[in-house]
């Protein structure tokens, strides 16, 4: 057998609980790396903006776009772009660029549509662009004069005017955020693949110790099927294992039942099978030992022997009938059946037994009873009825037989006023080879199969029998089947 991880609970539970903790290593890395890049880039981005802010107010002060060789703002111009690694051009608002910290664009025009907007807009039209892949940030900033004149209303006083002059391109560099994004990546790495180890090592032990219950239990169940024991199984951590051991020893309960059921029906049977065998072989044994055996006594042995064999025969019929009964697969022969029609039959079969001890045998029913059954196996489970009520009955005792029906089922109830059953027999009845009184019933020759069978067939119809009974007064059974047949779900 080639043995498949992904079958195995431990394996899954383990591959569960290591992707949990690597996904949420890589979630914790990316939302770290991704949360010190934006702060990074935030502060350098308003660091940038208000040095641009200083440096416009400087280029109107010192009229820089009058003259340009301001020592002073030539100098600071090239120290924030050393500052911040990158460059600085500062751009009229004819588009020229009158100074580039590089020095290789001074004098050129440049078309550009954030420089466009921000001599438009003024500081509404100040841009910020963060170029991830390139590894730089570009901002404008307006270099705006703010103009004042008289107003030709003496009540209005003075007035002023904010004017675009031009504008400031910069180019911040970002390596330095991106050299300290590698080193926290390294250094996150390193702490991961620490982590992953420990949660492997963590995942492997923890999914053994979780299923560490159910390899008892596995080990256990081995032993009850091995038959090193058969005592129910104990000690549960959670809630899940509990309801395994509950059922198992439920199963196990069962099972045992069942088992002694069998010895003890295997017990029965081997015991009923003999008892008549035993007896062909006293009374064979005793023709062979005598000589010139009387013609008379030659029979009447015969005749016993004869009986002894009719009740084997009758033992095995009722013991394959049952046989028939228990298999789950046996289908019923359903057919609309006329009940009243059916149980007139059967009082007609049990008439001449009855008439013998002078039993009255009646039937009572009010409406037809159209029903969905197996008219052979419930005819025999009925007529059981009736035939234990004629035989466990007294001399010129009564029989009755009542049928009614309702929209759902319908009742067969057979009341006699036999010997009864001691109330601590009731509900043994139904057990295989039980009789209330073995030797009448071996005088009139019961099996103590016949309520076995009768209860298989009427369960097999999805119906129930209910037995009261009070000894030395009579028994009443009543069946009740329903008139339409459900097929079993399963």
């Amino acid at each position: 057998m080639i043995f498949n991880p992904f079958k195995s609970l431990r394996f899954r539970v383990f591959l569960m609980v290591f992707f949990t903790g690597l996904v949420s290593c890589l979630v914790i890395h990316f939302a770290i790396i991704e949360s010190y890049e934006n702060r990074a880039v935030s502060v350098r981005e308003s660091e940038v903006s208000t040095q641009l802010m200083i440096l416009a107010n400087h280029l109107i002060n010192y009229n820089y776009f009058s003259d340009t060789t301001s020592d002073v703002i030539n100098a600071e111009l090239d120290l924030i772009a050393n500052l911040y690694d990158g460059r600085v051009m500062v751009i009229d608002n004819n588009l020229q660029i009158r100074k580039d910290t590089y020095g290789i664009s001074d004098g050129k025009i440049i078309i550009s549509e954030e420089v466009v907007k921000c001599l438009k807009n003024g500081t509404a039209g100040a841009s910020t662009v963060y170029d991830r892949n390139n590894g730089y940030i570009e901002m404008t900033a307006p270099i705006t004069e703010t103009l004042t004149f008289e107003s030709g209303d003496v009540a209005a006083g003075e007035k002023s005017q904010d004017v675009v002059r031009g504008v400031l391109l910069i180019s911040v560099s970002t390596e330095y955020i991106r050299n300290t994004m590698n080193i926290l990546t390294r250094r996150a790495v390193s702490i991961e693949l620490i982590a992953v180890i420990l949660i492997l090592v963590s995942a492997w032990w923890g999914s053994g110790k979780l299923l560490r219950p159910f390899d008892r239990i596995t080990s256990a169940i081995n032993d009850v099927k091995a038959g090193f024991t058969n005592e129910p199984i104990e000690g549960s951590q959670y809630y899940e294992t509990e309801h395994i051991i509950n059922a198992f020893n439920q199963l196990l309960q069962r099972m045992n039942a069942l088992d002694a059921s069998r010895q003890e029906f295997v017990s029965n049977v081997s015991h009923e099978l003999k008892t008549p065998i035993t007896s062909m072989k006293v009374l064979a044994d005793s023709l062979i030992m005598q000589d010139d055996v009387p013609n008379e006594v030659y029979r009447d042995f015969m005749e016993d022997i004869a009986a002894e064999v009719d009740r084997e025969n009758q033992i095995i019929n009722d013991l394959l009938e049952l046989v028939k009964m228990d298999k789950k697969a046996t289908s019923l022969n359903i057919t609309t059946v006329d009940v009243v029609q059916m149980m007139e039959v059967i009082m007609k079969r049990m008439r001449p037994i009855a008439r013998k001890r002078n039993i009255e045998l009646t039937l009572e029913t009010t409406r037809e009873i159209s029903a969905e059954i197996d008219e052979v196996k419930l005819s025999l489970a009925l007529m059981n009825l009736v035939e234990n009520a004629v035989k466990y009955n007294k001399e010129d005792g009564w029989v009755k037989v009542k049928l009614d029906a309702d929209h759902k089922s319908f009742t067969c109830e057979v009341s006699d006023s036999g010997i009864g059953i001691p109330e601590d027999s009731l509900d043994k009845i139904y057990q295989r080879f039980y009789r209330v009184d073995k030797s009448r019933s071996r005088e009139i020759g019961g099996t103590g199969l016949g309520l076995s069978i009768t209860h298989s067939a009427i369960l097999m119809h999805r119906g129930t029998i209910d037995v009261q009974s009070i000894e030395d007064e009579g028994t009443i059974f009543t069946v009740t089947i329903p008139l339409k047949y459900m097929q079993s779900q399963e």
